[in-house]
């Protein structure tokens, strides 16, 4: 009965081995050329997609899903070059005025201490 049973389901193994077609993959080298293009890419889309990005853009007449259409025609040394861009600004920094009208309000507090 188990021997019968086991011979069964072998052959119905083998033929759905055989009826199913077999998938010839091909592994190649992929160049980084073709890695960091599609990352700088995806990096650039995911800036568009963030909120204070789109209304920025909103603001200046350019629809969200337009500007990630003309990220798609982009070549990719045109997205590498403007990840670096992106990537060069400082994040969250203060510009020279910021950091100007601070160290005037600490000189101002300093300056209205000592008077006392």
């Amino acid at each position: 009965m188990k021997q019968g049973f086991l011979g069964l389901i072998s052959r119905i193994l083998i033929v759905s081995m055989m009826m199913l077609p077999f998938q010839t993959l091909q592994a190649g080298m992929v160049g980084t050329e073709q890695v960091s293009a599609q990352a700088s890419r995806d990096a650039l889309l995911n800036t568009l997609a963030r909120a204070e990005v789109a209304s920025q853009l909103q603001s200046m007449g350019i629809d969200a899903t337009a500007a990630k259409a003309r990220v798609g025609a982009m070549t990719d040394e045109e997205v590498r070059t403007l990840q670096g861009q992106i990537d060069a600004l400082p994040a969250g920094a203060l510009s020279g005025w910021a950091w100007a009208a601070i160290v005037a309000g600490v000189i101002l507090v300093w300056y209205l201490y000592t008077q006392k």
